[in-house]
């Protein structure tokens, strides 16, 4: 038996801001796939990652992980972690101690959370900021976090906003090498991105413009 898709959404719609972002959008993601979302600023990139994580209920459609509504079991959300663009980082707590309060709120014990977060912190190259203040760090360094972060989790899918948009050359090859990495263990990789490298060494391209999508293979 084929597996089926590990996230997908049904004949979804969205709205922000008072008005339509996304309508009737049916999306497939697979085990290991590596998708970029692309297309300019507006076209519902972010509405849509933040749906598929389970953060924003949708106007109308589902949301589906391993085949199961998320409305109907919401406690699915816990296989799906999401870097937002902002970060989303908690500004009273040190680098170490945002990756570890993930980790201990998705059930790890407080030794395990400390070993996973330095870890993770490491291979990001933040790890000389553990012990620092969101606030101390630059945007660099707090989307190195976040990635962190979620790479830590060891999600069933994981949804990146722009999660190079800060870096430099060298930082942003690592955190794609990292998240990439990710998906070849098996993770569900859904990126939106507006840089164009990034988008060749995914698999799959979807292009959101205008409550349309086109989807192309990268390769």
């Amino acid at each position: 038996m084929v597996p089926g898709p590990t996230l997908a959404c049904r004949a979804l719609s969205c709205r922000a801001g008072g008005r339509t972002i996304i309508e009737d959008l049916t999306l497939e993601f697979g085990r290991a796939e590596r998708v970029a979302l692309m297309g300019p600023s507006g076209s519902g990139k972010t509405t849509l990652l933040t749906t598929l994580a389970g953060l924003l209920p949708p106007a109308a459609g589902r949301v589906l992980v391993g085949g199961v509504p998320l409305d109907e079991q919401p406690e699915l959300r816990a296989g799906l972690a999401l870097v937002f663009q902002s970060y989303g980082l908690l500004s009273l707590l040190t680098a170490a101690e945002n990756v570890e309060v993930a980790l201990r709120a998705a059930g790890r014990a407080p030794s395990e959370a400390v070993r996973l977060a330095a870890q993770a912190l490491e291979r990001l190259r933040v790890a000389k900021f553990a012990g620092h203040l969101v606030e101390e760090l630059s945007g660099g360094q707090q989307q190195r976090v976040a990635v962190a972060r979620a790479l830590a989790l060891r999600p069933r899918a994981l949804l990146a906003d722009e999660p190079t948009a800060e870096q430099d050359e060298t930082h942003r090859a690592l955190v794609l090498d990292e998240l990439l990495a990710a998906a070849d263990g098996g993770t569900t990789l859904v990126v939106a991105t507006h840089d164009p490298e990034v988008a060749e060494r995914c698999d799959r391209v979807i292009e959101l413009r205008a409550h349309r999508r086109r989807s192309r293979s990268a390769l």
